[in-house]
């Protein structure tokens, strides 16, 4: 199976983590964007190496998937770790085994520390909980990888905890763009749900309160379907298996061809087939469909759980975000929910690196309540304005580092400039982030014209250098370029073309340092931005 060009950038990355010395590392691919056959690929890797691999997951249909998948991929088998098999006496190279069973005392025990060369943890944001840790502290020598979706900052940090690194990222964004994921439009319903008297439990809102808060506005939601929803394929997320139920006969009654599955669904197969080919458009479940169930023609995802935690916010819109032919975005639909104490997740959250610009992207989807809107789009809008409200906040102190006589740029000048929201709003979450820049990242950061020393911790260091690496490939201006033009009234620089931002400085220079006549630095826009 050949891999996508992002897919081998990622394979590759992992192995170059590995052989630096990292030994445990990271990779973030969205849903929808093949991380199953990634790590079949870097399976299939480690085991020409010679390795043993053991892959970890917490859910039997994980694991089923993941040894089919090698299978498919690689031509490999896969022995199985769980219940009463075990891949003991196997000639398999590869074991696909449950937490679960992996973690009981007399279960670990019949393995030697150093059985496992690697192992692979899919669904890597649940490998905090002390089962996974057991299992990773009694094969303390073995490399790992972490598999996960797009995790929150809150998750990353947990994250790092365990991991020493992020390998590879592939972002939701640049998958939409690249066409491999379906776009995605959010419309918001000006329905007011009211959360204000829902309690949290492990750091999430509590199931059954929630279920108790919608229960009266089940009918007005199914009204909202139905003027959005008739003609569409629909996966509804519920927080209880008798809401879900409820709601699935409400949604019969309106005329829809609704189903419900939960884990008691004894027909749950049967259901999911039919609703594939399209005996119904509709299908209601409580919180069951989050992890490995793909059907790519669903293209309306609808929360009726709403959460705080990203990264279950994320798989729950994943099953929506898959390509189908005759398919050319997924709706998204979101609902005001009402609380007073905590941030939900809304559309924003899947896209927005920086919390200010979730919270503007988010407050300009309910201003636009009623009219999907496509959420890149959206998001540019927001950072542009996030970045425009900032820029005025600072203006003063911009406006003195602009005119300072430095041979090098103010970082915070570059962000601005560039408008590297990512940048300004960056947190460590690896331990080897949070430590000062190393001399060489100090020495690189000057060579590309940025002051180092007010540059706080390596993380930050290796971002930015990544940065202007990029930048110089894709033929954006230099710090020293911002800094020359900057000096001189002119605007956003770290936007312009190379070659626009050294011929507005060689006519400067050909005029004796002066702006050339018919200029206006502050109002000048190079044709690459529209001028």
């Amino acid at each position: 199976m050949e891999l996508r060009p992002y897919q081998e950038e990622a394979r590759e990355s992992i192995f170059e983590e590995w052989d630096k010395g990292v030994q445990k590392t990271l990779l973030v691919l969205p849903t929808g964007c093949g991380k199953t056959v990634v790590f079949a690929k870097v399976a299939e890797d480690c085991v020409r190496r010679g390795d043993r691999v053991l892959i970890l997951a917490h859910r039997g249909e994980l694991l089923e998937q993941a040894a089919d998948k090698i299978g498919k991929a690689t031509g490999l088998g896969c022995a199985t770790e769980k219940a009463e098999q075990s891949c003991l006496g196997s000639w398999f190279r590869i074991t696909v085994g449950s937490v679960q069973t992996l973690m009981r005392e007399k279960r670990l025990g019949q393995f030697p520390a150093g059985y496992f060369n690697t192992i692979i943890i899919d669904e890597a944001h649940h490998c905090i909980s002390d089962s996974y840790q057991k299992i990773l502290q009694h094969f303390d020598s073995a490399h790992v990888l972490g598999v996960t979706a797009t995790p929150d900052r809150g998750d990353m940090q947990n994250l790092g905890q365990v991991f020493d690194s992020l390998a590879y990222e592939y972002t939701l964004p640049k998958a939409i763009r690249e066409g491999y994921l379906s776009p995605i439009k959010a419309l918001t319903i000006p329905l007011q749900l009211d959360l204000s008297g829902v309690s949290m439990q492990s750091g999430d809102f509590k199931a059954g309160d929630i279920a108790t808060a919608l229960d009266p506005y089940l009918y007005q939601i199914a009204d909202e379907m139905e003027k959005y929803c008739k003609d569409r394929k629909t996966v509804v997320f519920l927080p209880l298996v008798k809401t879900s139920q409820k709601f699935k006969e409400i949604l019969n009654e309106k005329g829809f061809l609704a189903a419900e599955v939960n884990g008691e669904s004894r027909d749950r197969a049967e259901v999911l087939e039919a609703f594939d080919r399209g005996d119904y458009n509709v299908l209601c479940n409580s919180m069951l469909l989050t992890e490995g169930w793909d059907c790519p023609s669903v293209d309306c995802v609808i929360v009726l759980r709403p959460t705080k935690v990203r990264s279950l916010y994320s798989q729950m819109v994943g099953r929506g975000t898959r390509l189908c032919e005759g398919k050319d975005h997924l709706l998204l639909l979101d609902f005001l929910w009402h609380t007073e104490r905590h941030e939900l997740c809304h559309p924003a959250s899947l896209i927005c690196v920086s919390p200010e610009v979730a919270q503007r992207m988010t407050e300009a989807l309910e201003d636009a309540a009623g009219c999907p809107v496509d959420i890149e789009e959206a998001e540019e809008r927001a950072e542009s304005d996030v970045v425009a409200q900032r820029e005025e906040a600072l203006a003063k102190q911009l406006a003195e580092m602009r005119s300072r006589k430095r041979k090098l740029v103010d970082p915070l000048q570059f962000e601005m400039s560039i408008q590297a929201e990512d940048l300004a709003g960056y947190v460590p979450s690896f331990g080897w982030e949070m430590s000062p820049p190393s001399d060489k990242q100090v020495q690189s950061l000057e060579k590309w014209g940025i002051r180092p020393d007010e540059i706080e911790c390596a993380g930050k260091a290796s971002l930015l250098l990544d940065r202007l690496a990029k930048r110089r490939s894709e033929g954006l201006t230099t710090p020293k370029q911002i800094r020359c033009l900057e000096q001189r009234g002119f605007r956003h620089v770290g936007q312009w073309r190379f070659e626009e931002a050294s011929h507005m400085i060689d006519r400067i220079a050909s005029q004796g340092w002066k702006i050339p006549a018919g200029v206006t630095p502050s109002a000048y826009v190079p044709v690459s931005m529209g001028g």
